[in-house]
């Protein structure tokens, strides 16, 4: 029987160094999007965050296969295993972050707080710390020597391109034409029995905001009965 390494969650790093050791934290931290996703789905039964999950295996399965294609090993002195064309950890990220800011951009409307400089500063710090996240983890790979840099900013491109085009065939085009072969295709993985059966919806169709606000106030007149019946007994 031979034995292999899963080497998911194995990451070598220089145990001198701090930094290093924020950098091995940080080049785990996408484990976190799966478990995310996961749960998300699970708790909102949301079609876009459905789309967005079904969208990042997508864009590993693409990534195996251009490596298997392109069979380019890693930098020398490497101590990542397989081939290293393109970073998949990068290509990932990449995919994440524009999937997710595109959706933010197109799709939802963040509640206002009364100040428009504060609600567009609020909109640009989300924004800027999804690619900051895609871009260190990114850096990460290069500075844990599992990848070249060229390898890395081929990852950040096609997951940056795979992202803007799986958003804009699943979710954008759909949404603004909804006739389309697209549009059409969407209404029934939405309104076929096995979708109406596990409660999935489309909340941004309905709300700006996929219907956080509304949820919120409804908990809100929910709530004040019961604090005043606490308040009484």
């Amino acid at each position: 029987m031979s034995l292999a390494s899963l080497d998911l969650t194995h990451v070598l790093y220089d145990a001198s160094s701090h930094f290093s050791l924020v950098m091995a934290l940080i080049t785990l931290s996408p484990i976190l999007l799966m478990a995310s996703y996961a749960a998300l789905a699970i708790f909102m039964r949301e079609i876009t965050i459905i789309n967005m999950w079904v969208g990042q295996f997508c864009c590993e399965a693409f990534n195996l296969a251009i490596k298997r294609l392109v069979k380019e090993g890693r930098p020398e002195g490497s101590v990542g295993n397989g081939y290293g064309f393109p970073s998949s950890h990068s290509q990932n990220m990449g995919y994440f972050a524009t999937f997710l800011i595109l959706h933010l951009h197109f799709r939802h409307t963040f509640g206002s707080s009364g100040n428009w400089i504060a609600d567009l500063a609020f909109r640009a710090f989300i924004y800027i710390s999804l690619i900051t996240w895609a871009v260190v983890v990114a850096y990460s790979r290069y500075h844990l020597s599992y990848h070249s840099v060229s390898q890395i900013l081929w990852g950040l491109s096609i997951g940056i391109s795979f992202g803007f085009s799986f958003y804009l065939v699943t979710e954008l085009i759909p949404a603004r034409k909804p006739k389309t072969l697209f549009g059409r295709a969407r209404a029934f993985l939405l309104m076929n029995p096995v979708s109406v059966w596990f409660r999935i919806r489309d909340g941004w169709a309905v709300w700006p905001d996929g219907g956080m606000e509304d949820q919120w106030q409804r908990w809100r007149q929910e709530r004040r009965p019961i604090r005043s019946k606490v308040h009484l007994n």
